[in-house]
């Protein structure tokens, strides 16, 4: 699996939890909230961007995702996770990435 860098969300006043009204994406130790297009996790005393580092290919991933597939759908950028298995798969050039 790959692993997330360290980016601070400057000036980032919103507290993230349980209540704040973002999904919540459960992601390896961690869950992620989304917020403006983008991952946020809480780390420490201040709160990061989450965005995978590398390409990890999902392999064997037959599941199409889509508008009716049951799945959470998760803006992210330029395009729409979809949260599966405990992690989120991503659309990548025919085929299925992890985030």
């Amino acid at each position: 699996m790959q692993t997330s860098a360290h980016t601070s969300h400057a000036n980032h006043t919103h507290e993230h939890g349980a209540e704040c009204g973002h999904v919540a994406v459960p992601h390896d130790d961690h869950v992620d909230y989304v917020h403006d297009g983008h991952l946020h996790r809480v780390h420490e005393d201040h709160t990061d961007e989450c965005e995978p580092t590398g390409h990890t290919v999902h392999q064997e991933h037959a599941h199409q995702h889509g508008a009716e597939c049951g799945h959470v759908a998760v803006p992210h950028g330029d395009h729409v996770d979809y949260v599966h298995d405990g992690h989120r798969h991503a659309r990548h050039e025919g085929h299925w990435d992890d985030h």
